[in-house]
């Protein structure tokens, strides 16, 4: 298969994402702002599951650009990263209804959690593919953020337990470490392989 062919693909769950993540939203029921103002909660958590979706489709979107060949194993972890960032909807809409309560807070990173997991696992499924000493190998290096971001997600989940706002300041910061692409894929596919 072409790699090509599995970015459409992914590109077209991805919109399906966004989609429901944008039909939780529902129009309030007054007509003022402090009707709009109730639907806050909900407004934010959509605001930042929106931008972990798009890092997630940006950074795809430039991993597969380096992708020479789908293999099974690739198949099968971009099936896997597309299965936890569809159950981000879910965990968006469950801690905005209960305006930042513990238990939904630390289910929403452990619902981050699983995607970073499985990105990772397609990061290694593509370099094992094109061969561990290949470009895009080289490109990812040792993956500071990689490996610091799953962490720090583990951190958050504890912290939603004793004060959700600091969980929610983790998920902040790492969406703003991850917000600008993969400087490292950018600068391979603009000196190399293919466009």
């Amino acid at each position: 298969m072409r790699p090509e062919r599995l970015t459409a693909f992914s590109d077209g769950v991805v919109a399906i994402i966004i989609t429901i993540m944008a039909l939780e939203l529902k129009a309030p029921h007054g007509d003022d702002f402090s009707a709009l103002a109730a639907l806050t909660p909900i407004f934010l958590s959509y605001l930042l599951s929106f931008i972990y979706v798009a890092i997630y489709w940006n950074n795809h979107h430039h991993l597969m650009h380096a992708c020479k060949r789908v293999t099974a194993a690739i198949l099968w972890a971009n099936m896997h990263l597309l299965f936890w960032m569809s159950l981000i909807p879910f965990a968006t809409a469950w801690m905005g209804d209960n305006h930042y309560a513990a238990t939904p807070t630390a289910f929403y990173g452990v619902i981050l959690l699983m995607p970073a997991i499985a990105y990772k696992l397609l990061q290694t499924a593509i370099v094992h593919a094109q061969g561990c000493d290949g470009e895009l190998a080289t490109a990812l290096g040792r993956d500071v953020k990689g490996v610091i971001s799953p962490l720090l997600y583990l951190v958050s989940i504890g912290c939603a337990f004793v004060a959700p706002w600091i969980a929610h300041a983790i998920y902040v910061l790492v969406a703003l470490m991850w917000i600008v692409p993969d400087k490292r894929i950018e600068s391979m596919l603009s000196n190399g392989p293919r466009a």
